[in-house]
């Protein structure tokens, strides 16, 4: 019986000698050398970071107006020098067609050094400067000449950076801004985007400091509300064509068009349906 009990006993522990050396060759299989020992550290448990989908080219060679529309829901992002990252969501654009229209930096289909990047190919950055001050962001789309202005952004990343940008663009100290307040007008998006004339003729497909990814649930024809652009003055007839374009109930809309509004309502075009 002595006997038989030994004979167990080192049965036994041969069986756990075994299988702890099995243990460990997994551990050290899994494991990353110079690494933490723990799972969290195995090239197995760890899951990297994919880098957001970046809308290429295609997205950008369609028709002006039709771009303008695909814009909204779209995200903005940019990377800041210091490794920041500041995202927001397309809610305001304004298409503006070319030589026709009268309301363009080409109409007339002429080309200078200032608007030569809306002759450029589509996804191509248009920055341009206001009153000596401002700057407004455009993207190139197909036609000659053909651009998209980015009226207004609804704010999702790095809203802290976007506070000190715009802060650092005004003159005089003033309240803290509220997060409505960061993007909703093409100048501000720019300031508070760290935009200005260096941006000109960049290539959205391809900066490493701006570009844009697909926003999810884009909206649909019902949440778009169509009406005239701003600040035109006497344009004729192109002063009031339809060729702004906004996500109808978002509050980070620049300005909002109550008339064309109950208009779709009447229609039977209520937001989300």
């Amino acid at each position: 019986m002595p006997r038989k009990r030994k004979l167990l006993a080192q049965l036994s522990g041969l069986q756990n000698t075994t299988r702890f050396s099995q243990i460990c060759a997994v551990e050290q299989l899994n494991t990353t050398p110079g690494a933490d020992p723990s799972p969290k550290s195995s090239k197995y448990f760890v899951i990297e970071k994919q880098k957001s989908p970046q809308l290429q080219e295609d997205f950008f060679n369609q028709p002006c107006v039709s771009l303008a529309k695909s814009f909204l829901g779209q995200i903005l992002v940019r990377k800041l020098p210091d490794g920041r990252e500041l995202w927001g969501r397309i809610v305001e654009t304004e298409a503006y067609l070319g030589g026709e229209d009268e309301a363009s930096h080409s109409k007339g289909g002429k080309q200078t050094q200032r608007n030569a990047a809306m002759f450029m190919k589509p996804g191509t950055l248009y920055v341009y400067q206001i009153y000596g001050i401002y700057f407004c962001m455009n993207v190139s789309s197909q036609g000659e000449g053909a651009a998209v202005l980015l009226r207004s952004l609804e704010p999702l990343q790095g809203l802290d950076a976007m506070r000190e940008l715009r802060g650092a663009s005004r003159k005089a100290p003033s309240r803290l801004l509220k997060d409505w307040q960061l993007c909703n007008g093409p100048s501000k998006l720019c300031q508070a985007f760290g935009i200005d004339k260096a941006f000109d003729q960049r290539d959205l497909t391809q900066d490493a400091a701006i570009w844009m990814v697909p926003g999810q649930d884009p909206p649909g024809e019902q949440d778009v509300v169509a009406t005239t652009r701003i600040g035109i003055g006497n344009r004729g007839e192109w002063a009031q064509k339809p060729l702004r374009f906004y996500l109808r109930g978002n509050r980070f809309v620049s300005v909002v068009d109550k008339k064309m509004e109950r208009e779709m309502a009447a229609r039977g075009h209520s937001p989300g349906s």
